[in-house]
């Protein structure tokens, strides 16, 4: 990897949380170096140590680690790794997080309720780290929340690759916005790929469930790509495919970067008419309760992605240089 090649190991550290170690592994391999060695240990009261197993005395030490299910326990580790890494001499930390967990908390949209998006961003802060590597958040303003330097990566390169060798999927194409607030990125796209658009309006009946029942645009007889950030409960992409399907579309396959997969999910997948899901290896995709839908399942790595920001950042060099052709790509 071009962009990667003379990077210094004895500089540069990338560790894993126990939640991502095999993603942090395909990190390193594309930046030829070894992983950290650190060890994180739950105790039975539930407590977390991190004990690192090398040293770190001035070194670029990068922490990767979804806040994923379990959330709570992985940003306490997350946490943990910088006090470590910081007691430890390190000269710079950052934080890879390549599924931002509580970033859907990131406004009162009732009374009496928390922010709990901006909290998260300061326990962050302030537990030590210098800069976070974050991959497609659920909206681009979270930035904001952190009063340190934020790279956001756009994981839409990965996906554009994947299309262009699988031409074959995304004929007679039209990218439809599942919901309003994707219309931007649903437009990117299109442009990209050379398809039609079209936009779903869905309104939300609570934390699980949406409604959906009104299409903008033509998907008749087209192969329909549906974009999102992440799939939670399911519910919004399958009644977006409901009404696509209802509205004489051919296929319909679902792309969403972060596979949350909770809750009803794979129950409502199996029972949509949605062919292919394709998601990334932002969020473990190993759990046997997805074994029902692994035949609909096309798990992308983003290894090389955020090795190639790795290695821009650790060299003082610009990353948002290595997606020009994805500028618009962020919520």
């Amino acid at each position: 990897m071009s962009q990667s090649s003379g990077v210094n190991g004895n500089e540069l550290k990338v560790f894993a949380g126990r939640n991502s170690m095999s993603l942090a592994s395909s990190v390193c391999e594309h930046l030829r170096m070894p992983l950290g060695q650190a060890h994180s240990e739950e105790f039975p009261d539930g407590e977390i140590l991190v004990e690192l197993k090398e040293d770190v005395r001035g070194r670029d030490c990068f922490v990767v680690l979804s806040t994923s299910k379990p959330v709570n326990d992985n940003l306490m580790e997350l946490l943990i790794f910088a006090d470590s890494l910081r007691r430890a001499s390190a000269k710079r930390l950052t934080a890879v997080i390549p599924y931002f967990g509580y970033a859907r908390q990131d406004r009162k949209d009732k009374g009496r309720t928390p922010i709990t998006a901006k909290l998260v961003a300061n326990l962050i802060t302030m537990s030590g780290y210098d800069r976070v590597l974050a991959l497609d958040l659920h909206a681009a303003q979270l930035q904001g929340f952190f009063d340190l330097p934020l790279d956001h990566l756009p994981a839409a390169p990965v996906f554009g690759d994947y299309f262009e060798s699988h031409k074959e999927l995304i004929k007679n194409l039209v990218v439809v916005s599942p919901d309003v607030g994707n219309v931007k990125i649903a437009n990117m796209y299109a442009d990209a790929l050379g398809g039609d658009l079209a936009i779903v309006h869905k309104r939300r009946i609570s934390g699980s469930e949406v409604a959906a029942n009104t299409l903008v645009g033509d998907v008749e007889g087209k192969t329909v790509l549906m974009v999102d950030d992440m799939i939670s409960t399911g519910g919004t992409v399958c009644e977006a495919a409901r009404v696509v399907f209802e509205h004489g579309a051919r296929d319909c396959i679902v792309c969403a970067t972060h596979a949350v997969l909770v809750g009803p999910a794979v129950q409502r997948i199996l029972k949509s008419r949605i062919s292919r899901i394709i998601v990334t290896d932002s969020i473990p995709t190993d759990d046997s309760r997805l074994d029902p839908i692994r035949d609909r399942l096309t798990v992308l790595g983003v290894g090389k992605l955020l090795a190639e920001a790795i290695s821009h950042i650790h060299h003082d060099r610009s990353v948002s240089a290595l997606f020009n052709r994805w500028k618009e790509s962020k919520r």
